[in-house]
């Protein structure tokens, strides 16, 4: 059995990680894997197959750290990538070395050896980037990175694209677009466990439920902004947050200020967060930019109506028209999407909608990807012998 390692920054409450986890779940009997993270005691390593290898840098989590700590590590890992390689994955003699995360686990992963390099690619990478001049370093810097990789795997056309009007003048790898993974029975089965969720909301009230870290790049800030507005009008609705992240504290400060304490809830990270998408009236995600964002597949596999900015966003939701708003990516543009939204509308699109997600494709094109992989100076001698 051939051996492979997958690189990914943790095993919390996330979308990469969560994809990841299924698919090295549904490869655990094709393949000998094992999984390399920077921090450890995430909360997905106990859905693991026991099959499985898991091989962590630090014995901490990611948010224990402080706020210094967490921007001095991915340094410290920068200036001793080389080190950490030999010391962890070099020595593993694997098939394929994959790095399953952009950032510092890219970089470790680039270090040259004999194995086959693949590196996925979730995000848009041109909101990545500004145009300061750390920025402008930080895209050198990274073009160098991924030049020294066999194949670069796209969770969306989108993605594709975008890279390489960013990276237009790379010597680019072979490039592939693999969607997420996503594991619809268990998604299916945990939204049945629904008491908390039943107990959290009104049914009386319009409830929407946007699940997301709190970062800049899902524009929570500007949501409150949008709900404050729309409740000043007389719009009543309940806009619950699920998830945790930096900007917690600054949120929660901005819906004190603006009184919707009441209407406006974040209910932090959830283990089942199906049960809450499930008795929503509709699912949004207001996000500046996405990569291929999975809860819109999550969330089409409850049946449930979307509101969705114009990210990569419309790539996932081709399929769903009927069932979808996709607005323009600002505050009016939200705004008139949920004012949109009515209780008939939405129990009678639950009725009517159905979706089933292709999961055996989508593992056929990981194993083809890894198998028919080739290393760049292969590519190279073949190219020149024809």
């Amino acid at each position: 059995m051939n051996k492979i390692i997958f690189g990914i920054t943790g095993l919390t409450l996330g979308g990469a990680e969560r994809v990841l986890v299924d698919i090295a779940n549904a490869l655990v009997d094709k393949y000998d894997i094992t999984i390399f993270t920077l921090y450890s005691k995430g909360e997905l390593e106990k859905e693991l197959d026991k099959k499985i290898h898991l091989v962590s840098l630090y014995d901490f989590k990611y948010t224990e750290l402080s706020k210094f700590k967490r921007k001095m590590i991915p340094l410290k890992v920068l200036f001793s990538r080389r080190k950490i390689f030999k010391k962890y994955i070099e020595k593993g003699n694997y098939q394929a070395q994959i790095a399953f995360l952009e950032g510092p686990i890219t970089r470790i992963f680039s270090t040259k050896s004999d194995a086959k390099k693949i590196a996925w690619i979730h995000n848009d990478i041109s909101k990545v980037f500004g145009k300061s001049i750390k920025a402008t370093i930080k895209r050198i810097l990274d073009r160098n990175i991924y030049e020294k990789y066999d194949t670069l795997a796209f969770v969306s056309v989108d993605n594709l694209d975008k890279f390489n009007k960013v990276y237009d003048d790379m010597d680019l790898p072979h490039e592939t677009v693999i969607h997420n993974y996503i594991n619809a029975e268990r998604i299916l089965e945990l939204s049945k466990k629904d008491e908390e969720a039943k107990k959290t909301f009104n049914p009386k009230e319009l409830n929407f439920v946007q699940v997301s870290r709190l970062v800049e790049q899902k524009a929570i800030d500007r949501l409150i902004d949008v709900h404050v507005k729309l409740m000043k009008q007389g719009y009543k609705h309940h806009i619950y947050i699920v998830g945790d992240g930096p900007l917690r504290e600054k949120l929660m400060k901005q819906i004190k200020e603006n009184k919707v304490e009441n209407t406006f809830t974040l209910l932090g990270a959830r283990k089942n967060p199906y049960q809450f998408m499930k008795n929503a009236d509709a699912v949004c995600l207001f996000s500046k930019f996405e990569g291929y964002p999975m809860v819109l597949e999550e969330a089409k596999i409850l049946r449930k109506y979307i509101l969705t900015t114009n990210t990569s966003s419309r790539e996932v939701l081709m399929d769903y028209a009927g069932n979808s708003i996709i607005t323009t990516n600002d505050e009016q543009g939200i705004e008139n999407a949920i004012k949109s939204i009515t209780k008939n509308k939405m129990q009678k699109n639950e009725k009517n909608n159905q979706y089933v997600y292709e999961n055996n494709k989508i593992i056929d094109k990981i194993v083809k990807t890894i198998e028919e992989t080739k290393k760049k100076e292969e590519v190279k001698v073949m190219w020149r012998q024809e």
